[in-house]
C-alpha cells in the first residue's frame, strides 16, 4: 500500500513489477492483445527509449517505430530481465527518472497499468486507496481526458468523487461541455480508469440528465 514516505510512482511501479513476476509472462491484462510481457515490454520501452515517446502521443508513423521498438524488446528480452527493468525505472539519464517529472508522468500511468494487470485475473476487487493517493489521482483525471480528447463524447461530461461528503469543494469537475451530461460518479481511481478508456473494469456509477 502507498505511503506518504514513498511516492506513489514509486510505490505502484514496485507492486506491478512484484505482480508481473508473480503471474509470469503470458497472462492478459484489460490492454486488448497484451500480455503481461508486452505490458512489461511497453514500460521498459517507456522507460528506456526516449526516441519511442512521440509514438505514445502523436500516433501516425511515430506510432509504426514505436510498435517496431516495442515488438523487439519483447522478442529479444528475457521476461525476467524486463520484469527487473521495469521495477528499477528509467535509468539516471532520463529526464522521466527525475523526481519532479517521475511523479508528474509516472504515477497515472504506473496506477493504471497496475489496475490493467491486476483486472485482468479472476477474483479481483477495487483497492481501497488512501484518501492522499485518491487526491493525487483526482488531479489526473482532467489532464488524461485532455489526452483522450478524440474520445471524448459530443455531449457533456461530468465527473464526480465519491469518495468524499456530496457537494465537498472541488468534488467535481465538467470535462466536456454539451447537452445531455453523463455524469461519472466514483472514486478517482475509478474515475481514472473510466477517462482512459478501461470502462469496462472501472467501478463507476453513470447518471444522465
Amino acid at each position: 500500500m502507498p505511503t506518504s514516505a514513498v511516492p506513489v510512482s514509486q510505490s505502484e511501479r514496485a507492486a506491478l513489477a512484484d505482480l508481473l513476476e508473480q503471474l509470469g509472462p503470458d497472462r492478459p491484462t484489460c490492454c486488448e492483445g497484451w500480455a503481461t510481457q508486452d505490458m512489461a515490454a511497453h514500460l521498459v520501452v517507456r522507460d528506456r527509449r526516449p526516441d519511442a515517446m512521440p509514438g505514445f502521443v502523436l500516433g501516425g508513423p511515430f506510432a509504426r517505430w514505436t510498435g517496431r521498438v516495442h515488438g523487439r524488446a519483447r522478442e529479444r528480452q528475457d521476461y525476467g530481465r524486463l520484469v527487473d527493468e521495469v521495477r528499477s525505472g528509467p535509468p539516471a539519464w532520463v529526464p522521466t527518472s527525475w523526481p519532479v517529472l517521475d511523479r508528474l508522468m509516472n504515477t497515472a500511468e504506473m496506477v493504471i497499468h497496475h489496475e490493467d494487470v491486476r483486472r485482468a485475473q479472476p477474483g479481483w476487487a477495487p483497492r481501497e486507496l488512501p484518501r492522499q493517493v485518491q487526491d493525487q489521482l483526482w488531479r489526473s483525471v482532467p489532464v488524461l481526458a485532455r489526452g483522450q480528447a478524440s474520445q471524448r463524447p459530443t455531449a457533456g461530461l461530468l465527473v464526480r468523487r465519491s469518495d468524499v461528503p456530496d457537494g465537498s469543494p472541488g468534488s467535481e469537475r465538467r470535462l466536456h461541455d454539451g447537452e445531455p451530461t453523463t455524469t461519472v460518479t466514483g472514486a478517482p481511481l475509478e474515475l481514472l480508469l473510466w477517462v482512459s478508456g478501461r470502462r469496462e473494469v472501472a467501478c463507476v456509477d453513470l447518471t444522465v440528465d
